[in-house]
């Protein structure tokens, strides 16, 4: 059978912002979907223990004062992330995060910033994941418009209700998964070791071309990073 037939969990954060080094975790869902459908969903609500920017709340919905008032113990919530991802990823079951390389570098550096064990063991990968931006933006390169997850819904014909609603987004992007295998033999007809490659590969080639760009508009010292699914460990000299 193939992988988009088979037992899929959507994952996604909303958080304090956009940087995946700093930015810390607001809301987290670990959504299991079969045949398209939730068959269970799993949310949590953290209190980052930092503002939360007008702009950002303005975005999903949750206030500093909200979060502080009903929000867990972000480390709390965070170790629960972590091990619910760890334990789909022992089973082989696909992960699927919509610009996977965000969200699972900012789950990352949050474990290290409770002094947690890292999201994969040193030398290891997370896996297996599907990236439906990686997939659309490699096998559709040439469409013109936004690459944003409501953007995309619109494309696929996706319905998303209640966007930056992590539970809402996360199925969002199973589905989205699942409508890319079908219209896409590349992706649909690969086994879950190939895809993998595939999609690191293709993120690879998309941040070498951004970079290029990047330098190319005024930008000489862009690098944008080629990790993917998750980003290494920021060096300690990396900001010197």
């Amino acid at each position: 059978m193939a992988w988009h037939e088979e037992l899929l969990v959507g994952f996604d954060l909303e958080t304090t912002g956009t940087d995946p080094r700093t930015a810390r975790i607001v809301t987290a869902a670990v959504t299991e979907v079969k045949s398209g459908e939730p068959v269970r969903v799993r949310t949590w609500l953290a209190d980052p223990g930092v503002p939360i920017p007008a702009e950002t709340t303005a975005i999903h919905g949750v206030s500093t004062e909200q979060a502080a008032a009903e929000g867990r113990p972000a480390q709390e919530v965070v170790t629960e992330v972590a091990d619910a991802l760890r334990a789909h990823w022992a089973a082989g079951v696909p992960v699927v995060v919509y610009n996977a390389p965000f969200d699972l570098t900012l789950l990352d550096e949050e474990l290290r910033r409770y002094a947690l064990p890292p999201l994969v063991p040193a030398g290891g990968g997370a896996g297996p994941v599907v990236d439906p931006l990686v997939v659309d933006r490699a096998l559709d390169r040439y469409r013109r418009g936004k690459r944003t997850l409501e953007a995309a819904c619109q494309v696929y014909g996706i319905v998303l209700e209640g966007a930056h609603d992590a539970g809402a987004d996360a199925l969002a992007a199973v589905r989205m998964a699942r409508a890319l295998a079908l219209r896409f033999p590349e992706a649909g007809g690969a086994d879950l070791v190939e895809l993998q490659a595939l999609q690191a590969g293709w993120y690879a080639a998309w941040a070498e071309d951004f970079s290029a760009w990047l330098r190319k508009k005024g930008s000489p010292d862009a690098d944008v990073d080629p990790g993917w699914p998750l980003r290494g460990p920021l060096r300690a000299d990396a900001s010197s």
